[in-house]
């Protein structure tokens, strides 16, 4: 079963995935004219400025909920693999694919926004809205339903849940099952409170998790600040082999870069149309400029804040092309992992790194525990828009509380295959779907600045584009704007 399993997921995370993934950013940053780099100051501005109503979020819940999913686990252990296997260089492809995925982060969180519903009073939308709104085929979309409840709502969950139980243990040596117990209550009080109750708990521990990380960081870099300018030069020179002793890893910095920097930010996954679609805006393309903002937030703030601590204070390995020998060795033969990111804070503040650790991992996978809950939760609501089954959502729930408690105390590598299968064939469906759906959500863009040259606050329609099947915009919009100023 195992081997077929590891089988499968090599299959799912080919380097045709890879490729589509990259490729994909790079077509949508030149059909946007790289609106990444046109519009930053528009995505800035357009996080912190916005509206909320009973029925949606305000634009900075939903990049919170979407950070919430975003950064994780693989934030501090990932960028530790990519530098051990693909040298310092490695984190330049990252920042590469960074930039590219922000293109395909705008197009499916425009997508997700002029395709969404109102389901029980709150929005819903994502992959399986729009392919089956804006393509008419019904069976994909229940493709990506079907491997994203498998995925999100009962593998992912439990393994993310046990680096935090294990993590605990290892630092202040609490009882995985202690730790299990507590996380179950807490959860439950979250995801029993609804859409509203997870926003609002994401608004408030992203923030603090992913800048009290990064500032950590920026001590231990300013602690360091002569090394800073040798840093990047290294980084740089590693990812083009112009530095000696990592040339003959060139193609593995770039796939090891590109691989972990495509799994960190989620751009074209799907992953992020379920937040982006939740948040009350004028017109799409405002979430979809927000979307493209978080990608830049994960990767460039939160894995390069991982990445300098490392290169910084030296305390990595890089191991050659096999994978045996190491080509840097200077932590005494250290498996990559969470503990470089421990040994590079202990080397600054001796006795702090493993807390840090345990305490980051803590934020960072339970934060995307919670942003796994509410994928799978909005998958649900679209497999119960036309006929209501209230005990899907409930069975939802139960299940997925026992699979955090579960996790805590036992976990197999197998569960983290099956949950890497589901969320490949998630990223399958979804970037194929926005290639061919990309029309609209290029529309809206073109649209939005044709608004704002006119000193405009955008508002969208739909119809005047010839945008076909966006019913909230066509039927809800106008009339929930009216019923909120009488």
């Amino acid at each position: 079963m195992e081997a077929f399993v590891s089988w499968l997921n090599t299959i799912v995370w080919s380097p045709a995935l890879v490729y589509l993934c990259l490729g994909a950013g790079l077509y949508f940053s030149i059909r946007t004219r790289f609106l990444q780099v046109r519009h930053v100051g528009e995505m800035v501005k357009l996080t912190f400025k916005g509206e909320k109503s009973e029925a949606g979020v305000s634009s900075f819940q939903a990049l919170a909920l979407s950070l919430s999913g975003r950064v994780g686990t693989g934030n501090i252990a990932g960028v530790a693999t990519a530098i051990a296997f693909g040298g310092p260089g490695a984190v330049f492809w990252m920042w590469a694919v960074a930039f590219l995925g922000a293109g395909s982060a705008y197009v499916e969180s425009t997508l997700a926004q002029i395709y969404k519903t109102k389901h029980q009073g709150q929005f819903r939308g994502g992959p399986a809205y729009y392919i089956e709104k804006g393509l008419g085929i019904k069976w994909y979309a229940l493709v990506f339903v079907a491997a994203t409840i498998l995925a999100t709502g009962m593998l992912l969950p439990g393994v993310q849940a046990n680096s935090i139980a294990v993590s605990l243990e290892t630092a202040f040596g609490i009882n995985t099952s202690v730790s299990g117990a507590v996380m179950v209550v807490v959860l439950a009080l979250i995801i029993f409170g609804g859409v509203k109750r997870i926003v609002n708990v994401a608004q408030v521990v992203v923030p603090f998790m992913a800048v009290g990380y990064i500032l950590v960081a920026c001590v231990i870099v300013f602690m360091n600040i002569e090394k800073l300018p040798e840093a990047f030069m290294l980084i740089l020179k590693s990812a083009f082999a112009l530095e000696a002793a990592f040339g003959g890893i060139i193609g593995l910095a770039i796939s090891w870069g590109v691989k972990r920097g495509i799994y960190s930010n989620e751009a074209g996954q799907g992953t992020g149309p379920h937040a982006a679609a939740a948040a009350e805006v004028s017109h799409p393309a405002k979430q979809g400029l927000v979307q493209a903002f978080s990608v830049y937030i994960d990767t460039l703030f939160v894995c390069s804040a991982t990445a300098f601590m490392m290169i910084i204070t030296g305390m990595y390995n890089v191991f050659d092309a096999s994978g045996k020998n190491f080509i840097v060795n200077k932590l005494n033969g250290a498996q990559p992992g969470p503990g470089y990111t421990q040994a590079a804070v202990e080397s600054v503040f001796p006795g702090f790194g493993s807390g840090f650790v345990a305490i980051s991992l803590l934020f960072f996978a339970f934060t995307t525990i919670m942003a796994y809950y509410y994928i799978a939760e909005t998958n649900i609501a679209y497999l119960n828009r036309d006929k209501e089954r209230p005990w899907m959502s409930f069975v939802l729930k139960f299940v997925f509380l026992g699979v955090v408690f579960y996790g805590c105390v036992k976990t197999a590598e197998t569960a983290w295959a099956l949950g890497d299968i589901g969320v490949g064939i998630m990223a399958w469906v979804n970037i194929i779907a926005i290639l061919f759906l990309q029309k609209p959500a290029l529309l809206a863009l073109k649209d939005y600045e044709k608004q704002k040259k006119e000193g405009k606050d955008p508002v969208f329609d739909p119809q005047e584009l010839g945008i076909k099947n966006a019913d909230f915009w066509e039927h809800e919009y106008g009339k929930d704007k009216k019923e909120e100023v009488s």
